[in-house]
C-alpha cells in the first residue's frame, strides 16, 4: 500500500489528466482516442508508444465489444502494464559476488542511487562494497564515502584521476577476500567523449570477465525522469556504447508525469528495473509494471 500511495503521488498530474479524461467519457469515438492519444503525449509516454497504446486499445475495444468507461479504463490499465513488462525487470543478482556497473551523466542521482541500493542490500543482511570508479569528476570518491558510511558498506576508492579499471581490479580482490555479496561500482558518465566513454567501460567489463567470469552482471544508467524525452536521448546513447542491461529512473516525486517510463521500455527494449520516488533511504523501489500502470490510471 505504502508502494502504491507513494507511486500514485508521484503521478499526479499525468493521472489527473487522464481521470478527467475518463470521467467526461461519452464513448469510445475518435474524439476520445485523440484526447488520450494526446494527453498520452504530454504525460511523456513518446509519440510512437502512445500512438501504439491507442492503437492496440481501439482494437481490444472493437474486438470484445466493450462500452463501458470503466471497461475501457481496465483495458487500458492491462494494455499499459503489457508493455512495460519484460522478461528481465528485475536485478540479477543470483552470485557472489554479483556486480552492478551503474552510469550516467553528472546530476541524475547516481551516487544517490548507488547509496540506496548500497542501503537495501545492508539492510537484508548481505555485505556490500562499493567502487568508486569515477574518479573524473571532482568529489564523487568523497560522496560515494559518505553514503558508504551511511549505508555501512565498504568502499574502495583511489585519487581524482586514477584509472577507473584499476579501481575495478581492487575492488574485486577486495570482495573476494572479504566475502562481499554485491559489488557496486560507480563509473563515469561523460558524453562528450563516447569513444573515451566506450572504451573505459569496455576495460571494466574485461576485468569482469576475466576475475569474475560467472558472476551475475549488471549494468545499470540513472535517468532523471524530470527531463523528460532528453532522458530517452542520453538512454540511446548509453546504450550505443555501454551495453546497458537496465534503468533505474530517479525523480518520479518531481516530475508528476512518468511517461517516459513507456517511451524507454517501448522504444529502446531497455527495461526499468528501479524507480526513485522521493528522497528517502528507502524510496528506490523495484519497479512493477502492473503497479505502476494501476497508479498512472488511479
Amino acid at each position: 500500500m505504502k508502494f502504491f500511495s507513494k507511486l500514485q503521488e508521484s503521478l499526479s498530474k499525468s493521472s489527473r489528466k487522464l481521470g478527467a479524461l475518463f470521467a467526461s467519457f461519452t464513448g469510445a469515438d475518435d474524439d476520445f482516442y485523440d484526447q488520450l492519444e494526446e494527453t498520452l503525449v504530454l504525460a511523456d509516454v513518446g509519440a510512437l508508444m502512445s500512438a501504439s497504446i491507442v492503437d492496440d486499445l481501439r482494437e481490444v475495444v472493437l474486438s470484445e465489444g466493450i462500452r463501458g468507461a470503466d471497461e475501457i479504463k481496465a483495458a487500458l490499465s492491462k494494455i499499459l502494464a503489457e508493455k512495460l513488462s519484460m522478461s528481465d525487470n528485475k536485478l540479477k543478482l543470483g552470485t557472489r559476488p554479483s556486480v552492478i556497473l551503474v552510469v550516467g551523466v553528472n546530476g541524475v542521482g547516481k551516487t544517490t542511487t548507488i547509496g540506496k541500493l548500497a542501503y537495501r542490500y545492508v539492510r537484508e543482511g548481505k555485505k556490500v562494497l562499493m567502487c568508486a570508479g569515477d574518479t573524473f569528476r571532482a568529489a564523487a570518491g568523497e560522496q560515494l564515502s559518505i553514503w558508504a558510511e551511511r549505508s555501512g558498506a565498504d568502499i574502495i576508492r583511489r585519487d581524482e584521476g586514477a584509472d577507473p579499471a584499476s579501481v575495478m581490479y581492487d575492488g574485486i580482490n577486495a570482495a573476494k577476500s572479504r566475502g562481499v555479496d554485491v559489488i557496486i561500482c560507480d563509473t563515469a558518465g561523460r558524453l562528450h567523449n563516447k569513444s573515451n566513454l566506450m572504451n573505459e567501460l569496455s576495460k571494466i567489463h574485461r576485468i569482469i570477465d576475466r576475475e569474475l567470469p560467472e558472476a551475475d552482471k549488471e549494468t545499470l544508467l540513472v535517468l532523471d525522469s524530470t527531463t523528460g524525452q532528453n532522458g530517452l536521448i542520453q538512454a540511446r546513447e548509453f546504450k550505443d556504447s555501454a551495453n546497458i542491461t537496465g534503468i533505474a529512473l530517479t525523480k518520479l516525486d518531481g516530475t508528476a508525469k512518468g511517461g517516459i517510463v513507456f517511451a524507454i521500455t517501448g522504444e529502446l527494449l531497455v527495461p526499468v528495473k528501479l524507480i526513485g520516488i522521493g528522497e528517502g533511504v528507502e524510496d528506490l523501489l523495484d519497479f512493477d509494471a502492473a503497479e505502476f500502470a494501476s497508479a498512472i490510471l488511479a
